[in-house]
Formats: C-alpha cells, sequence, structure tokens
C-alpha cells in the first residue's frame, strides 16, 4: 500500500510531535522524500526507529503497556471462551472478538483508552457486509491443510489465541503457524509476548525476523517466507500488515479496525469500524 502525501505529512507530524530536534526532523524529511514508490509506511516507520536510536539511544519501552493488556485480555480469557462456545457460530464470534483487539495499537492510536476498548465487546455481531468474505474464509479453510496467522499486536494475541481454538475444532486438519514480530517494535507482539499470552499452545510461532511493525516479505528470514509461500491460507491482522502486504499478488484475508484518516477514507467507514477483507490473487484475477 503505497505512501499519500497525506499519509507522508501524518510520519513526519508524528515525529515532529516528539522533539522538536532540527537535525533528526530534517533527515526524517530526507527519508519520506526519497521514499520509492513502493515503500510502506511500517517500512518508514522501520527506518525512523532506525535514526531515532542514532540521535537518542533506544526507541521507548512499550514492555510494561505490552505486559497490562496481555494481562487485561488473559483477565477476560475465561468469560469471553464462555460466549464464544455459547454463540450460534462460534468461529464468527471468535474472529469478531479478535478484530476488536486490534484496537490496541500505540502505533496508530493517538490515544488508547481501555474503557473504550473494553466499550467494543457490547457488540460482538458479525455484520451482514463481513459475511462474504466470512463464507469465502470458510470455503477455503475447509480445503486448506496449512493456516498462516499474521500477528499484529499484545492483547489481540490472546484473542487470537480464542480464534485459532475455534479454528482448528472447525477444520481439524488445519496445521496452524502464527508469525509474530522479530524485535521490539510498539506494542507489537514477539515471541516472548505470544509464548506469555499462551498463542504457542494453539500455533507454531515463527519471527519475522525484524523489529518492523508490519510484514515485508523481502525482508522475512528463509522459514518465514517458506511459511508464508507453503500457507494455503493466509489472514494477516491490523493495519501494518495490510499497509504492506496488499497488493503483492497473494490471497489474503485482512482483518483490522479502521484507526486513522487514510483507512477511515480507503474504506468510507467511520473510526474504528472493523473491516474483514479479502485480497484474491494476481493468478486468480487472471482467470477471470
Amino acid at each position: 500500500m503505497r505512501i499519500s502525501e497525506s499519509c507522508a505529512k501524518c510520519l513526519y507530524d508524528r515525529q515532529a510531535n516528539k522533539t522538536d530536534n532540527k537535525a533528526y526532523l530534517a533527515e526524517i524529511k530526507e527519508l519520506l522524500n526519497n521514499r520509492k514508490e513502493n515503500d510502506t509506511s511500517p517500512y518508514m516507520v522501520y527506518l525512523f526507529n532506525q535514526l531515532h536510536v542514532k540521535y537518542f539511544g533506544k526507541s521507548a519501552d512499550y514492555k510494561d503497556i505490552k505486559k497490562q493488556y496481555n494481562d487485561l485480555v488473559l483477565g477476560m480469557e475465561d468469560q469471553l471462551r464462555r460466549k464464544i462456545r455459547e454463540a450460534e457460530d462460534p468461529l464468527a464470534k471468535a474472529i469478531v472478538m479478535a478484530r476488536i483487539g486490534n484496537y490496541i495499537d500505540f502505533g496508530a492510536m493517538n490515544h488508547v483508552d481501555q474503557n473504550e476498548f473494553l466499550e467494543l465487546f457490547r457488540d460482538t455481531k458479525m455484520r451482514d457486509d463481513d459475511k462474504e468474505v466470512y463464507n469465502s474464509f470458510l470455503k477455503e479453510c475447509e480445503k486448506a491443510k496449512l493456516f498462516l496467522l499474521v500477528c499484529d499486536n499484545c492483547g489481540e494475541i490472546v484473542l487470537d489465541k480464542l480464534m485459532i481454538e475455534q479454528l482448528k475444532l472447525r477444520f481439524p486438519q488445519l496445521s496452524v503457524k502464527a508469525m509474530v514480530r522479530g524485535g521490539e517494535v510498539l506494542n507489537d507482539a514477539t515471541v516472548e509476548d505470544a509464548i506469555y499470552a499462551g498463542l504457542d499452545q494453539v500455533a507454531i510461532l515463527v519471527s519475522n525476523g525484524e523489529a518492523i511493525a508490519g510484514t515485508i516479505y523481502d525482508m522475512l528470514p528463509q522459514n518465514a517466507k517458506d511459511a508464508m509461500d507453503e500457507a494455503e491460507v493466509i489472514l494477516a491482522k491490523g493495519q501494518g500488515n495490510y499497509e504492506s502486504m496488499a497488493g503483492q499478488g497473494r490471497h489474503v484475508f485482512y482483518e483490522f479496525l479502521c484507526k486513522c484518516d487514510l483507512f477511515t477514507r480507503r474504506f468510507e467507514v467511520p473510526r474504528l469500524t472493523g473491516m474483514f477483507v479479502e485480497e484474491r490473487s494476481w493468478k486468480e484475477w487472471k482467470k477471470e
């Protein structure tokens, strides 16, 4: 997903709100002005973080925040699992709840409000406009053996675990892998976080090899590339994964909340609207 001028301005403004260091901001502006056509926002933020270390040392530490939200959702786990099991369609319910977890985003959100997050659980019904994609998702899972979940944030990964539980109950033939970040970046989930949340109990964990809030195929280690190439169904969570994976020619299902102006305009929806999107591969489009 290419960076628009409005997105570039937002990326710059976020850095300017953190510091008034003129040399640092000049290099940020240079990076943005010289970005390549196919560069994505997650990749630019990856470069910004490297520059931040050069000028200021280590980036902000989100470990306490990550534990806070993992603990929050782990504390809700039994109650949410019971609601899922009691639902008419437990997998659909779990998918909607996993999408709600995408709210916990200290990158795209100007402010993460725990009360606003909890309020979103008041409505966990799958919308009618999600059902066409959901039915396609079910059909793909029925005939697949290898499933890849591309994860996003802490807290959210607990809800991903509940979703995978239902996925494996519905499709017991599926072998599930979950890809997480390869280093500390914002409140995104690493292998350590995923183990803490119990995600390793339902999926094989794979690291993307980098501290980047997205998934760029050329930057993946070989085992992560293999996981993506071999997967027959891919579900990618969050705006950063959508921005870095969309338009790369793969058949991918995406799930996220629209948390910034770029996404609300692109999908023509209000803030915090949940999206379930299917991107078919180039080969599939060519068949039509």
